[in-house]
């Protein structure tokens, strides 16, 4: 019996060196590359695709070229009317007395009468819904006295904004040589119309609006077909061809895209919905930090204390390809020498965000709170100790 086992021992004794070669140990995985394709071709001749959050330019193709932007003009108009009734300068209840040249405007309408009193609620409806030309002039003229010197108001904001390419005739987007705009600086207003205004927004998600018995449907079909789809405005002309800035959002990721320069009606709604798939389906944002969120400490010379905490003056948001988050890379740096007095937000450093070795994003770090002189002899001490400080560091130690 002992020899048995014995030889049972010592023939899976030989055997198990084989057995342990013939099992070959697969090599450690490889990372699987992150790879984001090109954007997708589309017939628009210009067009851009920013997040919301982040501002980062997602994908664009001619965004600075010079267009005519037709009725996506009404954004802006839309804009400087939802301006003024937070300012307290006109209320949703004023009710306007139509001019004739409001009444005979060409193009789009919301069928308003000469004479009779339309209130401002309704007007803005007839502008954004129904992208009425007679409710965009109805509103210049309540709001500035004339369309031409609300159009002097609408070049105010803009520069504002820094819309730096762009310059308004008139308030309804009809042909003029001087009313131009780009794809970048419509994304830059949509952008600060959906910041601003979030309640107000709301009503470009609207699908009709009945006035005077007649109902008409919102001209962005996008609202129809995709339900993260909430805004903004559409756009024709035969020179601007036709045009869409659109906004949707799907979890916590908001993009913004213009198209300009389709040939139908059909295919802005098209090329729009393909921009914004390809950016949600490859890219994600996250937001970092907050405003005034404690980052880290900066050393305070010659003040009533040694440290103020810093922090980021607006919340920090990166849009990144999908999958890489994990490969955020993030620094600081802070000024060595920093002698009080220190003022609230004042920039004491700097922050880099970085991924795969391309800084995406650098933002100033800010005081948090202030800092007065110190003593005459708290001044005094830490002289000395920089003094030394800098001895030490002459001398390597």
């Amino acid at each position: 019996m002992v020899k048995t086992l014995g030889f049972i021992f010592t023939f899976f004794a030989f055997l198990s060196p084989v057995w342990a070669d013939s099992i070959q140990t697969p090599p450690p995985a490889q990372p699987v590359p992150h790879v984001v394709p090109s954007p997708p071709k589309t017939a628009a001749e210009a067009y851009i695709l920013i997040d919301y959050n982040s501002g980062k330019i997602i994908a664009s193709q001619n965004a600075d070229m010079r267009v005519e932007p037709a009725s996506l003009t009404k954004i802006m108009t839309g804009y400087v009317v939802i301006n003024e009734l937070s300012n307290g300068n006109i209320s949703l209840d004023d009710m306007v007395t139509i001019s004739p040249k409001a009444w005979k405007m060409p193009g789009s309408k919301m069928f308003i009468e000469v004479g009779k009193k339309v209130s401002v609620h309704d007007l803005i409806k007839g502008m954004v819904i129904q992208s009425g030309n007679d409710a965009s002039v109805a509103l210049a003229e309540h709001i500035a006295g004339s369309e031409e010197v609300f159009a002097e108001l609408m070049n105010k904001y803009a520069e504002s904004l820094g819309m730096t390419h762009t310059h308004y005739m008139n308030a309804t987007g009809l042909p003029n040589p001087d009313h131009y705009t780009t794809a970048e600086d419509l994304s830059i207003l949509a952008r600060a119309l959906i910041n601003k205004f979030p309640e107000e927004y709301e009503w470009y998600a609207q699908k009709k609006f009945t006035f005077n018995g007649i109902t008409q449907y919102n001209r962005n079909k996008l609202l129809w077909q995709d339900p993260s789809v909430d805004g903004l405005k559409t756009g024709h002309t035969e020179s601007a061809g036709y045009c869409l800035v659109t906004s949707a959002k799907r979890d916590d990721m908001r993009l913004i895209s213009v198209v300009l320069g389709t040939d139908s009606a059909k295919q802005r709604i098209q090329e729009s919905q393909k921009l914004l798939n390809y950016g949600f389906r490859f890219f994600e944002t996250h937001k970092l930090y907050q405003a005034g969120q404690r980052l880290n400490d900066a050393r305070i010379w010659e003040g009533q204390q040694d440290t103020v905490g810093l922090g980021l003056e607006n919340d920090l948001y990166v849009t990144i390809p999908r999958g890489q988050y994990k490969n955020l890379k993030i620094e600081s740096t802070i000024d060595p020498k920093i002698t009080a007095p220190v003022n609230a937000d004042q920039p004491l450093g700097e922050l880099t965000v970085s991924l795969n070795d391309e800084t995406i994003s650098q933002k100033q770090l800010v005081s948090l709170s202030p800092v007065e002189e110190g003593s005459f002899f708290k001044k005094i001490l830490d002289q000395i100790k920089l003094l030394f400080k800098s001895l030490l560091g002459f001398l390597g130690l």
